[in-house]
């Protein structure tokens, strides 16, 4: 009975100075339940041995740095076998903890959690480290706080687990090498349309820099380098306190908004020891200008299928810049609506300043007569005479349907029948410009016929000027009086570009009436007379 109470004594005892008891039953810090089973029957006695260290030590002034600690383990297995190791050696779930007081320095990362750490598993704890524009190059030490849990013991299949906390230091280098910041970033470019990007880089740092690159990069669609969102500048030697201007070709989206465009910069160099450094920490932004903008009103048209004609309107510089020579492009691409000149000058405009314009377009003969669409851009120069265009403008104009280009009409449409006359016949020009030697030819059908004077002409018809030309027509004894037959003209002529046209044959009616001249009708007496004389020839010639 007392060797009973002797031994509850002694385990209750032990069990105060070896801190806490559990029953082995599951898989211990990567140790399968195998090894676990296989070691059921020794005791294993051990600890981790946990150490902090920096692989790059090196941080940049002015600016948040990403610090990565290696937190390694070197463990101790006090007692059992090698197989078992893990199972004391193994750090569980490890936090990490930085803190750089009584430095300029300030650790911004709080409690990092990594897992477990094995001997041959190390983790890795990142933490942010910021370090002031005026804090002075050298190195610096941050205090490392590690806390975790690991197997102290285990005989059989009781465990013996440990809550434990180490401090470790860690050492950063301030460098002194050089840094740079990008300033007085600006731009002549608008939106829509491309200038040049100049920037000022500044050696911010205490170390010379050499053969110094600068990339600028946009995260933006609506800025670009070119075709690519990055370009890069050489700027070779930089001391400390110096700068430099770097210039780049850029260009903005039509339709961006017009805002502040971030800019990404890194500068690689070379280090006055000779080492290859990049500062990647310099950023910047950049405005663009308004986007420079055109609208055209009041847009007009005389155009008629298979006729030149003009589509007219107003251009109106909308600003916010003067732009030089302005000029109108007509840009649509058809088969049947064809500009005879493509663009038309309208001279210099300031904002809010407006011209008309001409642009003169052909239409060809099959094409339909419908409401149309044409796309239209405005060219013109900057004030440094580089040259721009703004596409974004559509015109709206109607092309009416073929019409004839003269009208022709006829005072007196009555012919006897059997008789002849001089028609006088008024010829109208219905086309928008002055047309040059026109040739008018008559022509009619059986049993309405042409006399000697088929032809008419004049030097020159002026838009909806009206000539008078004679033509001789006469009807044969065949016309029945009352009867309505048709006559036609064609015109040949020469338009304002010189060119020579034929127009459709124009249509008009004339109106054969009764013979006025008493007894039997010309035509019958006329046939009456060639019989009786074609008789007496005959009894003339039996007579001989």
């Amino acid at each position: 009975m007392r060797g009973r109470r002797a031994l509850t004594a002694l385990l209750v005892v032990s069990l105060f100075v070896s801190g806490t008891v559990a029953v082995a039953g599951a898989s211990v810090a990567g140790q399968s339940g195998d090894a676990v089973e296989q070691q059921a029957g020794a005791t294993i006695r051990g600890s981790p041995d946990l150490a902090v260290s920096v692989a790059q030590p090196t941080i940049n002034v002015g600016e948040t740095n990403s610090v990565s600690l290696q937190v390694t383990n070197d463990g101790d297995l006090d007692l059992g076998p090698s197989d078992a190791r893990a199972v004391a050696t193994t750090a569980r779930n490890v936090r990490v903890e930085a803190d750089a007081g009584g430095t300029p320095l300030t650790v911004e990362t709080g409690t990092v959690a990594i897992g477990a750490v094995t001997e041959n598993r190390p983790g890795e704890a990142p933490i942010a480290v910021g370090v002031p524009s005026d804090v002075e190059p050298g190195t610096y030490d941050i205090d490392v706080e590690l806390r975790y849990s690991h197997t102290y013991q285990q005989s059989g299949n009781v465990v013996y687990d440990r809550q434990e906390t180490v401090d470790r230091e860690v050492t950063v280098e301030v460098s002194d090498d050089a840094r740079f910041e990008i300033t007085n970033v600006t731009t002549d470019a608008r939106i829509g349309d491309q200038g040049t990007l100049e920037a000022e880089v500044e050696n911010i740092g205490a170390d010379a820099a050499s053969d110094a690159t600068v990339t600028l990069e946009s995260a933006s669609a609506g800025l670009a380098f070119g075709e690519s969102p990055r370009d890069s500048a050489r700027i070779g030697q930089l001391e400390p306190g110096e700068t430099a201007t770097v210039t780049y070709d850029v260009g903005f989206a039509a339709g961006a908004p017009v805002r502040d465009y971030a800019l990404d910069g890194t500068v690689t160099f070379d280090t006055s020891e000779g080492y290859q450094r990049a500062d990647e920490s310099p950023s910047a932004s950049v405005r663009p200008g308004a986007e420079q903008r055109f609208s055209i009103d009041d847009v007009d048209s005389d155009l008629y299928v298979g006729e030149k004609g003009d589509l007219r309107g107003t251009v109106t510089n909308d600003g916010p810049a003067t732009a030089r020579n302005v000029v109108v492009q007509y840009a649509e691409q058809s088969a049947n609506v064809v500009p005879v000149e493509r663009s038309v000058a309208v001279g210099t405009l300031g904002p809010g300043e407006s011209a008309d314009f001409r642009l003169p377009i052909e239409v060809g003969g099959e094409a339909e007569a419908v409401a149309r669409t044409a796309d239209v851009a405005v060219q013109y120069r900057t004030a440094d005479l580089e040259r721009r265009a703004y596409q974004d403008l559509e015109l709206l104009f109607d092309v009416a349907p073929e019409r004839d280009r003269f009208d022709v009409a006829v005072a007196d449409r009555t012919l006897e029948t059997g008789g002849e006359r001089t028609l006088s016949v008024e010829v109208t020009n219905n086309l928008d410009e002055t047309v040059s030697d026109v040739e008018a030819r008559l022509f009619a059908d059986d049993p309405i016929a042409t006399g000697d004077t088929d032809t008419g002409y004049a030097q020159s018809i002026e838009p909806g000027e009206t000539v008078t030309m004679t033509f001789d027509l006469s009807a044969t004894a065949a016309a029945t009086p009352g009867s309505t037959y048709p006559i036609s003209f064609d015109f040949r002529y020469d338009d304002a570009d010189g060119d020579s046209q034929l127009s459709d044959t124009v249509r008009t009616p004339i109106d054969v009436t009764e013979s006025e001249g008493g007894g039997l009708p010309v035509g019958p007496i006329v046939v009456a007379l060639v019989v009786v004389a074609a008789g007496g020839a005959v009894v003339w010639y039996r007579r001989r």
